[in-house]
């Protein structure tokens, strides 16, 4: 391992806002701050929001600078990669951000229930061969619901329309609220102040003319949620984008 990694996990530790729960605590379900983020970490009641994969916490930093109301935590598994978000957090003393290493797996080990208003997954690993390994796959949104609320809001932004069409079907066939699709947020003018946040890896793929999705969505239906039966390659002719009245677009299902 590196001398430079080394440095990072060491002064990892120095940070507050870093958790770095130890095996057994999320393994037995029972770790210490179940329930109490609010509290413990944020000193306030205010809403919670997830990014799942953070990396080095560029969007979540960005979110909480531009919603002060709301606590956000990033959570990835890298420690050298939260490293940067949790130094730049502690140095501009942000107290509505905080970093979390572990896997979204053990999530239902960290979180209770409707402790979580809403959700962010931002350009993860569309898992080609992989779709169980998806984090819209059932196997985590099945999670997922167990410590969101009842309304909260699930947001996928990535360039992948593989996970963006997956995660779409998935929830037309599973009876879920579709808020808002859009496979092109730049090219049709979709990208606000929130959406146009912009991570290293966002800007090099747009750098190369590749689209940014987005897609919104509620896991509105109480029973257990199914992988969806679908084929891609005619898929995305399915589906026609709208501008709504109010300027943003969304999708309406053929």
């Amino acid at each position: 391992m590196g001398k430079d990694k080394l440095r990072k996990f060491k002064e990892n530790e120095s940070f507050a806002c870093l958790l770095q729960p130890r095996t057994e605590e999320v393994l037995n379900c029972n770790h210490p701050m179940k329930g109490h983020w609010g509290e413990r970490m944020f000193k306030n009641g205010n809403p919670i929001v997830l990014e799942l994969g953070c990396g080095k916490g560029e969007y979540t930093i960005a979110l909480a600078e531009r919603y002060p109301e709301k606590n956000f935590i990033g959570i990835d598994i890298k420690g050298a990669r939260l490293w940067k978000g949790a130094k730049y957090a502690t140095q501009h003393e942000m107290t509505n951000v905080a970093f979390l290493r572990t896997r979204v797996e053990f999530l239902e080990s960290l979180f209770a229930t409707d402790e979580v208003s809403e959700i962010w997954i931002t350009f993860a690993d569309p898992q080609e061969r992989k779709p169980k390994k998806r984090l819209t796959h059932p196997l985590f949104l099945n999670r997922y619901k167990k410590f969101l609320v009842k309304d909260g809001t699930v947001n996928l932004k990535t360039d992948s329309r593989l996970l963006h069409y997956f995660t779409l079907e998935l929830a037309r066939q599973n009876g879920m609220t579709v808020i808002e699709h859009n496979d092109d947020i730049y090219g049709s003018g979709r990208a606000d102040d929130l959406l146009s946040i912009k991570t290293f890896y966002e800007a090099n793929f747009l750098a190369q003319g590749i689209p940014i999705t987005y897609l919104a969505f509620h896991i509105d239906n109480a029973a257990p949620l199914v992988e969806p039966q679908w084929d891609q390659e005619p898929y995305e002719q399915k589906y026609k984008t709208l501008t709504r009245a109010d300027g943003h677009v969304a999708s309406q299902l053929d």
